[in-house]
């Protein structure tokens, strides 16, 4: 029995060093669409994570040029409440001679007639 231990043990010997196992010509060719395909899920997971990147800057970008922008708005409204008050347009149309009448306006009606 020892003998035949000695034939197995050499026998497995044999096969490793042929390259039977997992990393031999045959099953790497074998296994060449696999290798294609997760290198081409790894591009894709890099360019993804790039473009995530991008977009999120972006987003920051316009998220700071927005409150500039409400900020502007809020700006010129304030400045166009206070030109629009009744006070400051006759201050403005004084200059012109324009003045404000104390008397109000009158309503003018058309008559029809029926013929």
């Amino acid at each position: 029995m020892p003998e035949d231990n000695g034939q197995k043990n050499m026998e497995g010997n044999k096969k490793s060093t042929t390259g039977v196992g997992l990393f031999n010509q045959q099953s790497l060719v074998k296994n060449i669409p696999f290798f294609l395909y997760l290198a081409c899920l790894a591009i894709l997971y890099i360019y993804n994570g790039h473009r995530v990147e991008k977009t999120i800057k972006d987003i920051s970008k316009i998220s700071k040029e927005l409150k500039e922008y409400q900020f502007e708005f809020k700006m010129l409204r304030s400045e166009w409440m206070l030109i629009t008050k009744q006070s400051e347009v006759v201050k403005a149309a004084a200059p012109f001679g324009l003045i404000e009448t104390d008397t109000p306006p009158v309503n003018l009606e058309l008559k029809k007639n029926n013929k």
